[in-house]
């Protein structure tokens, strides 16, 4: 009760300051929400238009983009020759912009390979010599990477040209690769279709480097007027973006300070839901430190019943009162199966001891599963034939060798077959089968025909010091970790392990192992392990 109290008094210790820091931070919220709307009302319009800006330009380059792109897979210098074949057909549809390609060498004498023209006439000479005399030295050929697309925008005799271009490598030869994207084809035909506003909600004006318009109309009278260069393409001009009804946006701020205000009200509800979710876990952790009470009053039980049994009978044997030799050899069977018992439940304390502290450890080596469940089989026989049950097991032949921990395994086993001798005594049998399933993991199967566990405790008993509902009415004593170590010690080889049952009918808890060659790819693999 002290320790409850104490847990208690820390608990509220933890939750006053937490309380506290969420009331003020509401209220710092609250604050700011009523005395900056104004503000708030002015940076939203604002906000909006950049975005609007940013998506228009954005929408601009990617257009132009998505035309360099199909130009990248056309021309080829793997084909050389074959550019005004490969382009021409498709080039009003995929490349409205682009006039011009041509392929040449970018460094020596600067040899045209290739070179294709939508309308071909005196102008395709005059460009290959602007391009092989005043471009291409304005060309960012060095700068890496060298095979990324770029693009140039510059006037030249007065005259605004957009070229894309990229280098690639073919057969150790450099080539350059130039599309020349016709600027009045650009405005006149891309422009509309982007910066197109069926709602008129929206101003564009697009001016060049001297500030000349070339797009739209000039915007005057408002203060949200937001320009924007274009990132990639036409990087020498400008786009302005204003919004004609900036009352609108007004509405969407003031529907923006309710939805804080809602905000404020979801706090106080995360407030809410954070102490209950320490209030729960406290809880929790309360119903853990009364399961470990029950485990450690349970162990103490089970620990004291084999001792008292063994000191008895050996006190038995040592004042040499016995003078019959059946009867030596009884008492000497009891002596040693609850040694065996003793041991046993001193293994499995001091194997979970290790996985609480994060010191397990598996030494996986090649071995035969068949020879592990014979031995567990072995040692579990002795005691269901002393409690009067019979106990048979069937072995697939020749079952495949894998990596498996034995004394882990075996542990497992002698866990899950104690316990179907322990819990079903009624049903007077137990059956083991070990097979392969699939052909790439071997299951082991133990089934009893006792009550059988119910539907809702079929996960639970694989929690550690947890027993099944059944087990307690019957009085049946146990510890509630044999069945976690069970999980952990298959789950720790790559398996994994169930129970199938009907209430009253018996159950089958069933354990597969992978068949392996290799140690599982675990955390736990050979190294500390927690339940």
């Amino acid at each position: 009760m002290v320790e409850r109290t104490r847990r208690e008094q820390l608990l509220t210790f933890l939750l006053t300051p937490g309380v506290v820091v969420a009331v003020v931070v509401l209220a710092v919220i609250t604050f700011r929400t009523t005395f900056q709307i104004e503000k708030q009302t002015k940076l939203s319009v604002i906000e909006a238009t950049v975005t609007l800006a940013n998506e228009k330009t954005d929408r601009l380059d990617k257009r132009i983009i998505e035309e360099d792109n199909v130009l990248v897979a056309e021309a080829d210098p793997a084909t050389i020759g074959t550019l005004a074949r490969r382009w021409l057909p498709t080039a009003a549809r995929e490349t409205p912009t682009v006039v011009r390609v041509l392929i040449l060498d970018p460094d020596g004498e600067h040899e045209v390979y290739d070179f294709a023209s939508r309308a071909p006439g005196p102008e395709d000479d005059a460009f290959r010599r602007l391009l092989i005399h005043r471009i291409l030295p304005d060309l960012e050929l060095t700068r890496a990477p060298v095979e990324e697309l770029r693009h140039l925008h510059k006037a030249y005799d007065g005259r605004s040209y957009l070229i894309s271009y990229w280098q690639r490598q073919h057969e150790g030869r450099k080539y350059l690769i130039a599309a020349w994207h016709e600027v009045p084809r650009i405005v006149h035909e891309l422009f509309p279709r982007v910066f197109a506003d069926p709602s008129l909600r929206t101003q564009v004006h697009v001016v060049d480097e001297e500030g000349r318009t070339v797009f739209g109309s000039p915007l005057h009278g408002t203060e949200f007027t937001v320009g924007r260069p274009f990132q990639t393409t036409l990087y020498g001009w400008n786009l302005q973006v204003a919004l004609a009804q900036a009352e609108e946006l007004a509405e969407s701020v003031e529907r923006r300070r309710i939805l804080e205000t809602l905000m404020v009200g979801v706090s106080f509800v995360v407030v809410v839901c954070g102490v209950i979710i320490v209030v729960v876990a406290a809880e929790r952790e309360r119903r853990l430190a009364a399961l470990k009470g029950d485990f450690v009053a349970n162990v103490s039980h089970e620990l004291k019943t084999p001792l008292s049994l063994v000191r008895m009978f050996s006190e038995l044997l040592a004042s040499d009162r016995v003078r019959d030799d059946a009867k030596r050899k009884e008492y000497l069977s009891i002596i040693l199966a609850e040694s065996e018992r003793l041991s046993g439940l001193i293994e499995n304390v001091l194997d979970f001891a290790r996985l609480e502290k994060g010191k397990a450890a598996y030494q996986f080596v090649m071995g035969s599963l068949a020879d592990v469940v014979t031995r567990a089989y072995e040692v579990c026989r002795f005691r269901a034939e002393r409690e009067g049950m019979e106990v048979s097991l069937r072995v697939q032949p020749e079952l495949p060798p894998t990596l498996i921990d034995e004394r882990a395994l075996e542990l497992a086993l002698i866990n899950v077959m104690d316990n179907a001798v322990k819990y079903a005594k009624d049903g007077k049998r137990v059956d083991i089968q070990l097979a392969t399933r699939t052909g790439r993991a071997i299951e082991i199967r133990v089934t009893d025909y006792g009550p059988g566990i119910p539907p809702e405790d079929h996960r639970r008993v694989f929690d550690r010091f947890v027993r099944g509902q059944s087990a307690r009415d019957r009085r049946v004593r146990g510890s509630g970790i044999g069945l976690a170590l069970v999980k952990h010690i298959a789950q720790s080889h790559g398996g994994d392990v169930w129970v199938e049952s009907e209430e009253g009918k018996g159950c089958t808890f069933v354990i597969t192992i992978p068949v392996r060659t290799a140690a599982p790819e675990s955390p736990e693999r050979a190294t500390s392990a927690t339940v």
